[in-house]
């Protein structure tokens, strides 16, 4: 368990002993653990992270990164694309992917990762044809009752440009259509089996006006859309699921997430909030603090996305 005090997003509280959970989009974890990756992690401690965008084959992995954790990853089958993964301090109790089979790591074991299979569950039909993309990865911990998951959601496009854009668009919508469904079934089977639920990662959705740059210019942005914004909204409610880092801070901007690697967008802070941690509502009332761990300095990036990390009280 993570030491108390800390430091969260600028904000110093003292706590009691606590559950530091993370979501990071490392855009590729042998890019990032050039860039620094491995020092986030040994200077945060955080006891579960959800990664996305992992893009590495399983025998090509940099297991220094994953020093002291436990892993489950889905590479997905598409080649330098996508991929998710749960890292955490205990081997987990259970895994759950769209695919066939899983990889685990075990940091006192061998060091190797030996595919295994996993935990059958019937996906939505409109999610069989991601199955294999690598895009969600679900464990139980093993030391709470906790179930989390790794979503790693499609980009998207536009209506309003060409037909290639609309596709994407179109293909987004029916995963959110899919994605909504399963998401509930996680939920409530967690829930009867006395466990509280956290999804988290990268959802390329900006919910609000809050969280994104000058909103009046993105409304025909992709992951702006009102379609887009309405499914979000959708799936939150005070007996559902709650935007955990939003309940802590209703009315800041942002705190944003992703900003381009392109012109000044980190420096003018002109960024999205795309990533989140969508709890169960007791888990969720258990939040203390949380929001975006941000890089000092453009140089010092690991990814073109930030960590958001959130403590939960025991």
């Amino acid at each position: 368990m993570s030491p108390a005090p800390d430091t969260l997003a600028g904000l110093r509280i003292d706590t009691p002993p606590h559950l530091r959970i993370a979501t990071f989009n490392v855009n590729g974890i042998r890019a990032a653990l050039r860039r620094g990756f491995r020092r986030w992690i040994e200077t945060h401690q955080p006891d579960v992270v959800a990664l996305q965008e992992v893009r590495c084959p399983v025998d090509q992995l940099p297991l220094e990164a994953f020093t002291g954790y436990h892993v489950a990853y889905d590479p997905g089958v598409i080649p330098g694309r996508n991929g998710v993964a749960v890292m955490t301090r205990q081997a987990p109790a259970a895994v759950r992917i769209w695919g066939e089979t899983v990889h685990l790591l075990d940091p006192h074991g061998s060091g190797g990762l030996a595919p295994v299979a996993t935990v059958g569950r019937d996906l939505a039909r409109e999610l069989r044809h991601f199955g294999h993309e690598g895009r969600h990865l679900e464990v139980d911990l093993a030391d709470h009752p906790l179930t989390v998951a790794s979503l790693y959601l499609p980009k998207g496009g536009t209506p309003f440009s060409d037909e290639v854009s609309l596709a994407r668009l179109e293909r987004k919508m029916r995963f959110l259509a899919g994605f909504s469904r399963q998401m509930s079934r996680s939920r409530r089977a967690a829930l009867a089996a006395g466990r509280e639920y956290l999804v988290m990662g990268d959802f390329n959705i900006a919910h609000q006006r809050l969280d994104v740059n000058n909103p009046s210019t993105k409304n025909r942005s992709e992951g702006f859309l009102p379609q887009e914004r309405e499914w979000f909204a959708a799936q939150l409610s005070p007996r559902t699921l709650v935007d955990v880092v939003r309940r802590l801070r209703p009315d800041e901007q942002g705190p944003y997430t992703w900003w381009s690697w392109m012109g000044q967008a980190w420096n003018r802070d002109t960024g999205w909030r795309i990533d989140y941690h969508l709890a169960s509502p007791g888990l969720a009332r258990r939040a203390v603090a949380g929001g975006t761990h941000r890089d000092a300095t453009y140089e010092e990036r690991i990814s073109d996305h930030s960590p958001v990390v959130v403590d939960y009280s025991l």
